[in-house]
């Protein structure tokens, strides 16, 4: 796997779950996308450019699978996630060389969690959601899980 030496352009995602339809969302001069995923569950990609790119555009897919995935890995070791947890994703387009590559950040925010378990539940995550599965060992992948 290689590491981006010049960054070209990043695409940045934030992605909350949303269930109160009145709340405010995105900043004039953005556009706010809902996604959903299996099982019914809406997830908000909130001020996208008026014209995504194909990294926000990516970014934001990868979001919405990951989000449901963190939903999923929380069940499994019966962990309750809080209602304001969120994942912010950057994925980065850029050179080594002569070659282009892909790259991706992710902040998980999951207040009140314990470290160690949100930290477990974060890389359970990336096991189950087909968009970290697909790209494993393709791009680097940095994870910062945030639990204040």
């Amino acid at each position: 796997m290689t590491k981006i030496e010049k960054v070209i352009f990043s695409g940045n995602t934030h992605t909350t779950m949303n269930r109160d339809p009145g709340v405010q969302r995105g900043e004039h001069g953005v556009v706010d996308i809902k996604l959903s995923a299996p099982g019914g569950e809406n997830y908000e990609f909130i001020a996208a450019v008026p014209h995504p790119t194909a990294e926000q555009l990516f970014a934001g897919a990868w979001s919405a699978c990951y989000i449901s995935a963190l939903g999923i890995a929380a069940s499994l070791k019966k962990v309750t996630l809080p209602p304001d947890h969120s994942v912010d994703i950057q994925v980065d387009v850029g050179q080594t060389g002569p070659g282009w590559f892909l790259g991706a950040q992710f902040t998980v925010r999951v207040p009140g969690l314990a470290q160690d378990v949100a930290e477990a539940i974060a890389h359970a995550a990336h096991q189950i959601c087909p968009y970290s599965k697909a790209v494993h060992g393709n791009i680097e992948v940095a994870l910062n899980v945030v639990t204040a």
